[in-house]
């Protein structure tokens, strides 16, 4: 009864908009990740992504605020809240990248480093995608689904460049005895792996919202 009584119920739509403006964010900061990793203004692209994750910030900010004025929100708010805190979340990891590489002063990476990067904006892009898709999960279901799962499968790809990753790491560093060098890369392999992590959290919310609304 409750669930038919909201749909009669005019909606708070900014939320969307919102989300919308949160997830360009991302992707930004995404694309910012994927250029320093592949060693184009390194330092440049860092300070973008300090920039962006603080305008995500406020976006996530202004969800969790409107979520307690609201009287009719789209979805449960209990779901807006982990939907927005989840997205916040991977641009938080990318930020938490960013000050392990000026911690160490990085400025080029490893060749799997540079595919993890992609994979983050391939990421980021299906999230993107998806959000304004919520409007109407029901219409949208099946869309929602696949881009779920599309980001479940880019989360392994990850895990994979990860492992492979710390093999070359060893093979290059760890039997040359050149401790530092590989503690540093495992570092970075590990919170670009956990920012994939981060966007996979996104779609298991999404999913979530998925068997709650249609």
């Amino acid at each position: 009864m409750m669930s038919i009584f909201r749909r009669l119920m005019p909606r708070e739509d900014k939320f969307f908009e919102m989300f919308s403006t949160h997830s360009r964010t991302v992707v930004a900061a995404a694309h910012a990740l994927d250029e320093l990793l592949k060693g184009n203004d390194v330092e440049k692209n860092c300070k973008r992504i300090v920039v962006l994750e603080s305008e995500a910030d406020d976006v996530t900010r202004e969800v969790l605020l409107a979520v307690r004025r609201s009287f009719i929100t789209p979805f449960d708010r209990g779901d807006i809240k982990d939907l927005i805190q989840s997205m916040d979340d991977a641009i938080d990891m990318m930020h938490k990248t960013v000050k392990t590489i000026r911690l160490f002063e990085q400025s080029s990476f490893d060749p799997l480093m540079q595919q993890m990067g992609g994979e983050i904006v391939k990421a980021a892009k299906l999230v993107a995608e998806a959000i304004p898709l919520l409007n109407r999960v029901g219409a949208n279901a099946q869309r929602l689904s696949a881009i779920a799962e599309e980001v479940t499968r880019v989360e392994g790809r990850s895990d994979e460049l990860y492992d492979q990753g710390l093999k070359e790491l060893f093979l290059h560093h760890g039997a040359a005895g050149n401790a530092m060098a590989y503690l540093i890369g495992s570092e970075i392999y590990a919170e670009l792996e956990k920012v994939v992590d981060r966007f996979e959290d996104v779609a298991n919310e999404i999913s979530g919202i998925l068997i709650e609304n249609v």
